[in-house]
């Protein structure tokens, strides 16, 4: 059945898989929801959104996302509160980066309303799929990428932008060791590093698969030029208390804006910790462990919010952090989820309803 709902066709599925997933034993992105939003662009414009039942894609081998690599995404959860309202956490921050993703990828801008109103109707169509257990959420994936057909080194002249839905558990579980990386660059300058494009990712994979096999969970990723300066942890970015100071390292060409980290500094503001953006060497981080100043490391992303470093390793050399009974990252965390999931006060109007 086809309705039209704030111009954005629906096609509904005809029957839904939801009795069909089990909420309380959920991985991370790996079930999908009942449908998915698609908006094509064509001629020159960006076409109205359309709500479809999740299915697969069906494109050409000469698209140009296969060879030239255009592509871009997003991640942003959706929180139920205790009431069933439905909340986002800053979403049009996910709609500007995306749009600074896709000036650095030559990929054409999408306008905000495509991005909101369609993230919102889908939402309202899907509420049912987003879970109320602790610490999940329904994870929300935009991406865009070129369709457009051709073998010429060159932008698409047509691309697609999709947000897929994915009721999930937690990220990670318990804390992480991490392999601080000597040898291999996550990005460079004047480079792709600060977008969201897959290539970042995939070119993580390999380094990462290598701390793994010496028992690490990720690489803490340094400078491209003298690997002498943390830039970010996996794929999050990272944060570092050395005595009472939190410390993160500024944004560039290379370290992505996150939206975590930007809402960890305010809070943190808010909470009066001394808080520095700087550079952080890994010869400070070294001797503060060796001086017993270093107190916390954790990463900061969509995806886990907080993930606590319990070892980093460097040299050949492991360096255990404290266990801490009042961490930055806990009361951090909680404030954080404690507004997305409507549960406390939202100063700083960070929080945005849905339905």
């Amino acid at each position: 059945m086809s309705t039209l709902t704030e111009n954005i066709s629906v096609e509904k599925v005809k029957s839904s898989r939801l009795q069909e997933v089990d909420f309380d034993n959920l991985s991370f992105g790996s079930v999908f929801t009942d449908h998915m939003l698609v908006a094509k662009y064509k001629n020159g414009a960006w076409e109205n959104p359309k709500i479809v039942p999740y299915q697969p894609l069906t494109l050409n081998p000469a698209a140009k996302i296969f060879h030239y690599g255009q592509s871009i995404f997003e991640g942003m959860k959706a929180y139920k509160d205790e009431h069933g309202s439905v909340w986002l956490f800053r979403p049009k921050d996910n709609q500007k980066r995306l749009n600074i993703s896709a000036k650095r990828m030559a990929i054409p801008e999408l306008p905000e309303h495509i991005f909101m109103d369609g993230l919102e109707a889908l939402l309202r169509l899907e509420k049912d799929w987003i879970p109320t257990q602790a610490g999940s959420s329904l994870y929300i994936r935009p991406f865009i990428f070129a369709s457009g057909e051709g073998f010429h080194a060159s932008p698409a002249n047509e691309y697609t932008f999709i947000i897929a839905l994915a009721p999930s558990g937690g990220y990670f579980s318990g804390k992480v060791k991490v392999l601080i990386e000597e040898k291999y660059s996550r990005a460079a300058n004047g480079g792709v590093g600060f977008a969201k494009a897959g290539g970042n990712y995939a070119g993580q994979f390999y380094p990462t698969q290598l701390a793994v096999e010496k028992g690490y969970h990720q690489v803490i990723w340094t400078d491209d030029v003298s690997h002498e300066y943390l830039e970010e942890a996996g794929a999050m970015n990272v944060f570092v208390r050395i005595g009472d100071t939190l410390i993160t390292g500024p944004t560039s060409d290379r370290i992505l804006d996150g939206i975590t980290r930007k809402s960890i500094l305010q809070i943190a503001e808010d909470e009066g910790i001394p808080t520095e953006v700087r550079k952080i060497s890994v010869a400070e981080v070294v001797e503060a462990a060796k001086k017993g100043m270093l107190k916390e490391m954790f990463g900061a992303g969509t995806a886990a919010v907080v993930s606590p470093i319990s070892v980093f390793g460097y040299q050949g050399t492991d360096y255990e952090l404290p266990e801490l009974s009042e961490s930055y990252a806990d009361l951090l965390k909680k404030r954080i989820t404690d507004i997305q999931y409507n549960r406390g006060e939202d100063k700083f109007g960070w929080r945005h309803q849905v339905v």
